[in-house]
């Protein structure tokens, strides 16, 4: 269990860290950008990268995973796999060209035939990463992630940021989109070498496949999930509607979805290992349950609490405010800490081998989705619409926790009591940041925006600061 113990906390310090840093590098970067781009181009924009990513959730064919669970791999399986996974995303790219003016024409904007064209580019450059980075999380080396991680998403940053200088309008989103795979590719390699040898035997692979593609259903469903909502919200409001809710969505959920990779590449491999053992895998998902709330519900709140000041801030170059995010935001901040507890239950059914119960699970999360925002599409203005698409999140998880959790005893026999008492920590945490911030607000009288996100910032550092501190003692010899 020690060991076990060990290899989460490396990943978790190593890759925790990565994603802070990645994401500070993101949401800086995106703040600039909404300063060069008007609402309409950043809803366009979204569009296009919302159908990628769906688009992208093929690539590999959930292999990755399959790698990582394996108990052996072959050289010979490495090679075969490769080239099968290249010509997949050959073909993927390809279909996705001959989709493209359908698409356009559903949204009755020509100009997405070209940004497809431009981001189909990414899908071979994905593929040729999947073994690379399957190989890194395979061997647990959680530093050299963490560094492909944070250095592709500065790249592609400051790609973002020299269109938007040069007044690329709707490209800095699509354009920065691909070349986000291209670095990702570069860092992969770079970090683990891997020259495919020129040899492809099917049945070698077979058994990865067969694991891959129900792994890639889940894939597909998160994919389809994260995205639905922009799709519809871009159907039924429109470009500048949805860029507005992307500001909310992206600033509050962005953060989510990078700690839920965190989850992913560091939790899977250790479970996989500890599967076998209750007591020892019970340990290892509260450990990763605790580890992964210190890193996700500081920074929920955060970003709940300086919502209204932030999105007050944030124009677009015909000095549209964007001040009408701060509650989708708020809302989406309450969600993203509830989705990204849950997404601890996928590593688990994953490493368990039943990656058919994880794609169940996606998939009902994506139905019920769909169906809420078509309702509210169907049913509401836009500006009483943004609102409620967002506690459509909202309302989702608690029910996916409570199935979990159910689960979770009843299957693995995890101490429920173990879990609660992680929530309630953090609970704690949490109430002692916001009667800090209140106070100060208080103190301050009526503090201006860029007062109060510091204020939110130093009361968060300070209540962080001193639980660690307090951890060090309990840990430190009498």
């Amino acid at each position: 269990m020690d060991s076990h113990k060990r290899h989460l906390t490396r990943g978790f310090n190593w890759l925790g860290g990565a994603t802070i840093v990645a994401k500070a590098v993101d949401f800086s970067t995106i703040l600039v950008v909404l300063l060069f781009l008007t609402k309409e181009q950043v809803g366009i924009g979204s569009l296009v990268v919302s159908f990628a990513m769906i688009v992208e959730a093929f690539d590999g064919l959930g292999t990755g995973d399959a790698l990582v669970q394996a108990v052996s791999v072959s050289r010979l399986q490495l090679d075969t796999l490769f080239w099968f996974i290249l010509g997949f995303g050959v073909l993927v790219a390809g279909l996705t060209l001959l989709a493209a003016p359908l698409i356009a024409a559903l949204y009755g904007h020509a100009a997405i035939v070209a940004y497809l064209g431009v981001v189909a580019l990414k899908q071979p450059l994905v593929a040729m990463a999947v073994i690379p980075l399957a190989l890194l999380n395979r061997g647990l080396h959680y530093n050299r992630i963490a560094f492909v991680n944070v250095g592709a998403t500065l790249a592609g940053a400051l790609t973002r940021l020299a269109l938007a200088f040069g007044g690329a309008g709707a490209w800095v989103l699509v354009a920065g989109y691909t070349a986000s795979g291209l670095y990702l590719l570069l860092g992969a390699l770079i970090a683990q070498p891997f020259v495919p040898g020129f040899r492809y035997q099917f049945a070698a692979i077979r058994p990865l496949l067969r694991f891959g593609l129900r792994a890639a259903s889940s894939n597909l469903s998160e994919q389809v999930f994260k995205n639905v909502d922009y799709l519809l919200v871009g159907w039924f409001y429109g470009a500048a509607p949805l860029a507005t809710y992307r500001v909310a969505f992206d600033t509050a959920m962005e953060p989510a979805t990078a700690i839920s990779t965190v989850i992913r590449r560091t939790a899977l491999p250790v479970f996989a290992r500890s599967a076998a053992v209750p007591g020892e895998f019970s340990a290892a998902l509260v450990w990763a349950l605790q580890r992964l709330l210190r890193l996700a519900a500081p920074l929920m709140l955060v970003l709940l609490l300086i919502a209204p000041p932030l999105t007050g801030l944030i124009h677009d170059p015909h000095g549209r405010s964007y001040a009408s995010a701060a509650l989708p935001m708020q809302l989406l901040a309450v969600a993203a800490l509830l989705r990204v507890t849950g997404e601890l239950l996928f590593p688990v059914l994953l490493a368990a081998g039943r990656p058919g119960a994880a794609a169940r699970l996606s998939g009902g999360i994506l139905m019920v989705l769909t169906v809420a925002i078509a309702a509210v599409g169907y049913g509401l203005p836009e500006r009483v619409g943004i609102v409620a698409v967002a506690g459509c999140w909202l309302g989702i998880y608690p029910f996916v926790l409570v199935w979990g959790a159910t689960m979770l005893r009843r299957e693995w026999g995890v101490p429920l009591g173990e879990l609660a008492q992680v929530l309630v920590e953090t609970a704690v945490s949490l109430a002692a940041t916001a009667g800090l911030v209140a106070l100060a607000d208080a103190l301050a009288g009526k503090p201006g925006s860029w007062l109060r996100i510091v204020i939110v910032l130093l009361a968060t550092a300070l209540v962080q600061s001193g639980l660690y501190l307090r951890g060090r003692r309990r840990l430190s010899p009498a």
